[in-house]
């Protein structure tokens, strides 16, 4: 089974998180909402697939480049 590492596009901090490990998602689904520059950006699965890991935290402050999902499909 291959994996799609989700990373953050800018700095700011997470808002709400759509789905859980186990959640089954179609490509652009919103999973998680990371709130930067004061508006809401969704984060959108790349590929259809399962989710297998949420690395982040409501309200946790994340950076550019930092994982924080990963699908397996």
């Amino acid at each position: 089974m291959a994996r799609e590492v989700i990373e953050v596009p800018m700095p700011g901090k997470i808002l709400a998180i759509k789905v859980k490990v186990g959640d089954a998602v179609k490509e652009d689904d919103e999973i998680i909402i990371l709130e930067a520059m004061k508006m809401e950006n969704p984060i959108v699965a790349p590929v259809a697939g399962k989710i297998a890991e949420i690395r982040v935290n409501l309200n946790q402050a994340v950076e550019t480049g930092q994982v924080i999902a990963v699908i397996e499909y």
